[in-house]
């Protein structure tokens, strides 16, 4: 019997969210990636466009931002995305995190994600 993954679903990782879009905003996801939903973003200061959460980064991608609402493309050009940035719950163990991230740099992070009240669950 052939075995199929099923890939995760575009909000999978929503407990909660405030009425109607105010949790989410729309962004531009930056060329080179190809992410998947519940992915931990970051802002890049100078171009105010999000990319993936890099702990190790100086161009603003340092601090978690948000968290892509559904799987984007951008290997090739940059791209709209929709990023959940306040006013919501989401699951923790449903989020994709940098794979080099430790336990401390995680702890910021959620820190940085409570202050815009993303609570992690």
């Amino acid at each position: 019997m052939q075995k199929f993954t099923e890939p995760r679903h575009r909000g999978e990782h929503v407990i909660s969210e405030a009425n109607g879009s105010l949790s989410r905003e729309e962004g531009v996801l930056v060329t080179g990636q190809n992410l998947v939903v519940g992915t931990v973003l970051g802002k890049i200061t100078a171009s105010g466009s999000y990319t993936a959460f890099n702990q190790d980064a100086s161009d603003g991608s340092q601090v978690a931002a948000g968290v892509l609402y559904g799987a984007v493309d951008a290997s090739t050009e940059d791209k709209p995305c929709v990023v959940h940035v306040r006013s919501c719950e989401l699951m923790a163990q449903a989020l994709t995190w940098p794979a080099d991230i430790t336990g401390p740099e995680q702890l910021q992070a959620q820190s940085e994600m409570a202050a815009l009240d993303i609570i992690l669950r």
